[in-house]
């Protein structure tokens, strides 16, 4: 039987025992961290009322997370995966833990230090996801086989943005009560995704091609992205476009100055792209895309960003929940065939530093991204700092559709 009679399965990376467990384990992990943000985001604002703040927040878990990404990438193709995600998640706790008791009635903490230690524990949290972000990608790959690379992509997208939708809006309800029952839920929901990942059995290291030194490892990481178009072309567009185009640390500033709400609505807004994604993540199951990707990679990054200059000048809270909702419909395409160049391109001895390179490019330009937007909203207004990310992230489509022809052309049906 030919490939082209073979009828396509969009649940096929679901019939993998292991992979359930491992999307148990994304769900929850996704749950906690995305309620984390809320909740912080919510708590800071209030003690600062200040849009910088927020932008601070994301800073201080950015910086971290850069300074050792590489590092954390070479761990990762020379020590056990499981392990390294294993320790994270337990030292992910024990910082959950330490936002838990800084938000204690009557904790002296925050009355004598202001936001410091909130600031603090989240360089913490920087560093840890710098190695589950290199780890994690890295061991997906070695629970489903390379045929059912994009499948798994796209349901591993799936579960992390409806952990993305539930987080957010229990954090805004939860909220209203107190930030330490929220925070005990946040710890409730890692020790879950720990108890989930135990369960998956763990991999070989894989086996490296020739030996090498750290430095040169690390450095490994970077050429090999820096010398495919492909991925270094996937890579910039997504790391500009969230890095101007991302609205969401402004939203604690949104719910509050312009739409009028309080934290259970912003729980709703902050869940809203997530919402956009999960739909656009359930049509890719069913219609992946191949033969086009790169045109409907450019086409849907550019979509996020008019969607985004929308969202920024709407001053009705429904209408702007549709518009955050389209932004995370339009940018899941590129999430997806991103993720899917990456896993099919990258040999499996490099897969630590290319995820850890990655990490770099994407993972932390959200909290850059947030500190552009807090910065930019204090120097230009809290609406125009968002009109201008937007329009931005159009022109950088234009201008990277142009500098990485065969991104442009991208047949994902032709990488082998």
């Amino acid at each position: 039987m030919t490939s082209k009679n073979l009828k396509h399965d969009p649940f096929a990376a679901l019939r993998i025992k292991e992979f359930l467990f491992f999307l148990n384990t994304r769900f929850f992990l996704t749950m906690g961290i995305q309620m984390q943000s809320v909740i912080v985001g919510w708590q800071v604002y209030n003690i600062t009322n200040d849009k910088l703040s927020l932008g601070m927040i994301c800073l201080a878990e950015a910086l971290p997370f850069i300074l050792v990404s590489l590092f954390s990438g070479h761990v990762a193709d020379v020590v056990s995966r499981k392990r390294i995600i294993l320790i994270s998640m337990c030292l992910l706790t024990f910082s959950t833990a330490a936002l838990l008791y800084f938000s204690q009635e009557g904790s002296m903490v925050i009355k004598n230090y202001g936001t410091f230690p909130i600031y603090i524990v989240f360089g913490f949290i920087g560093i840890v996801r710098g190695f589950i972000s290199a780890a994690f990608p890295a061991f997906m790959s070695q629970i489903v086989p390379r045929e059912m690379y994009a499948n798994s992509a796209t349901w591993n997208s799936s579960v992390w943005h409806t952990g993305a939708v539930i987080g957010p809006v229990m954090a805004g309800f939860i909220c209203a009560v107190s930030y330490s029952a929220a925070y005990t839920v946040n710890l409730v929901f890692i020790f879950i995704a720990i108890t989930s990942f135990i369960f998956i059995a763990s991999k070989p290291v894989p086996a490296k091609e020739k030996k090498e030194t750290m430095s040169q490892s690390l450095s490994a990481g970077i050429k090999f992205v820096f010398s495919n178009q492909l991925i270094l072309g996937a890579l910039s567009l997504d790391l500009f476009a969230v890095l101007f185009g991302g609205a969401v640390a402004m939203l604690p500033a949104f719910a509050k100055e312009i739409l009028f709400t309080g934290p259970a609505e912003l729980g709703f807004l902050r869940a809203a792209p997530a919402v956009g994604a999960i739909v656009t993540a359930i049509i890719l199951a069913y219609k992946p895309i191949t033969k086009n990707a790169g045109k409907n990679l450019f086409l849907h990054v550019a979509l996020f960003g008019v969607a985004t200059i929308f969202f920024a000048i709407s001053t009705n809270y429904y209408l702007s929940l549709f518009l955050l909702f389209l932004t995370g419909a339009f940018d899941n395409v590129s999430v997806v065939i991103r993720h899917t160049v990456l896993q099919l391109s990258t040999p499996d001895h490099m897969r630590g530093r290319v995820s850890a390179v990655n990490s770099i490019f994407i993972g932390s330009s959200n909290e850059i991204g947030g500190f552009e937007s807090g910065l930019t909203a204090n120097l230009m207004g809290l609406k125009a700092s968002v009109v201008f990310g937007g329009v931005m992230t159009v022109l950088i489509v234009g201008a990277t559709a142009r500098l990485a022809p065969k991104l442009r052309k991208l047949d994902l049906r032709n990488i082998q």
